[in-house]
């Protein structure tokens, strides 16, 4: 019997823990910085819930849970995990209404389910980190969304990340004006959806062989050409962003032509990159008329967070006007933007950009076992240290000092204190730094201070 996980899961050991809690603290942090509040829902919701709400190809990557007891035997399924944490949110507004402010601003950090293919940076359970806020229609909100995920980014250290900006409107304008039928918009869409993996080349076979005219899919693929926003490696290799944004917004109006709901959607994107000009943000949004999203939701903007060498994303969303509207039978603005905690630690560790504090961080003092008669002096020990604010490890069987010292060093332990024969007889304690191999002998009352005044 294989004791691997699940394929598209994994088990998370100390130091992977460590790392993702301490992404999650800046996460969490700059959040409530920006005014949103925590929420959790459950793992699984009811099936309906959540069918229909993100196209056939989102349905088909939801995880169903069948019916139990007597009602096993029907295949049938009635709940499923939960595929993201925009339709739960939803959900929540529309229950409890009455009870949430005007502009509810929320964010959640959970675990999602996706029956997808794994790769790398990809997997079938993985935490998303989102904010979101209800309530308004106001272009404020995606500012606000993409100068608190900017920050988040920045605090992590990354610093050649690209904001990458669209507008559904916009994408519907020019799909008509290619010439793509209505009834093909979400084929096309599908298509678009997947540039990033298949290159421009690739979309146009994958128009053909959707039944979308050659002819069209040159002409889109054409202006998406004309609007690309030049090497992912430098965002300013080729254009700084207000001499893209700028060219691209012209491009894109003369394209849609009288289109007016085209029109209206650069309008939206180009007042977008000049609210943020006061955010972290500011300088790294490009308008990139190909970024889809394939999630059908979505009604008006819509952005990812794009670093090099990586394929797929650091996060996305947009705004989503009609999804709780489906639950309360009148539209309720909301917009959103959700950060993938797995592919920021996965570039994370491969680039080095963890403190290094982070590994083996779990300890700060050792405390070692000289015999069997001292285990209630080492005991009492540690607990005296724990009260000083140290975090306080204690070998838990005697042995030869030098086995506890490899053991310690082992876990990446800095100090380890000793306790014999002489120590206690003097009421002194030896503190040893295994890191310079100085060793001191302090009163054990002075032992907090000495090791407060010695961490790194």
């Amino acid at each position: 019997m294989s004791t691997q996980p699940a394929r598209g899961t994994r088990d998370f050991l100390p130091d992977d823990v460590r790392r993702r809690e301490h992404v999650v603290r800046i996460v969490r942090d700059v959040y409530e910085r920006y005014g949103f509040e925590p929420l959790e829902t459950p793992a699984f919701e009811n099936i309906e819930m959540l069918l229909g709400k993100y196209g056939d190809e989102g349905n088909k990557l939801i995880f169903k849970i069948l019916r139990r007891g007597e009602h096993e035997v029907t295949g049938e399924a009635d709940l499923a995990l939960r595929y993201d944490l925009t339709v739960p949110l939803a959900r929540v507004v529309a229950q409890y209404q009455n009870a949430l402010p005007k502009f509810f601003k929320r964010y959640q950090i959970q675990p999602v389910w996706r029956a997808d293919r794994p790769a790398r940076g990809r997997f079938r359970e993985f935490y998303q980190c989102d904010i979101d806020a209800v309530g308004s229609t106001s272009l404020v909100v995606e500012a606000e969304l993409l100068g608190a995920v900017s920050e988040v980014l920045a605090r992590l250290g990354f610093d050649d990340f690209r904001v990458r900006l669209n507008h559904r409107q916009l994408l519907t304008a020019l799909l008509e004006r290619a010439g793509v039928g209505e009834k093909m918009h979400g084929d096309a869409l599908v298509a678009l959806d997947k540039l990033d993996r298949i290159g421009q080349d690739g979309v146009e076979e994958e128009f053909t062989r959707r039944g979308i005219s050659s002819e069209a899919a040159m002409t889109l693929v054409d202006v998406l050409r004309r609007t690309a926003a030049g090497s992912e490696a430098d965002p300013g290799a080729t254009e700084r962003g207000g001499e893209h944004n700028k060219r691209v917004a012209g491009e894109l109006e003369g394209f849609v032509g009288a289109q007016q709901a085209g029109v209206d959607a650069v309008l939206a994107l180009t007042t977008i990159v000049n609210l943020t000009e006061g955010t972290p943000a500011a300088g790294r949004i490009r308008i990139d008329p190909s970024l889809a999203r394939g999630l059908s939701y979505y009604t008006g903007a819509i952005m990812e967070i794009a670093v090099p060498d990586l394929a797929g994303s650091l996060g996305g969303g947009g705004r989503y006007d009609n999804l709780v509207g489906m639950f309360l039978g009148r539209e309720v603005p909301a917009c959103g933007f959700s950060l993938g905690l797995e592919r920021i630690i996965v570039v994370m560790t491969e680039r080095a950009m963890f403190p290094e504090t982070i590994a083996g961080g779990g300890v700060d003092v050792m405390v070692t076992l000289w015999n069997e008669g001292s285990r209630g002096e080492a005991i009492a020990l540690a607990g005296e240290l724990r009260r000083g604010g140290l975090r306080v490890d204690v070998y838990p069987e005697p042995d030869r000092l030098g086995r506890q010292f490899k053991y310690a060093s082992s876990r990446n332990v800095p100090f380890v204190t000793i306790l014999g024969d002489d120590e206690r007889a003097q009421g002194n304690v030896s503190i040893k730094d295994l890191q310079s191999g100085d060793q001191a002998s302090v009163p054990r009352g002075e032992a907090v201070t000495y090791l407060h005044g010695r961490r790194r």
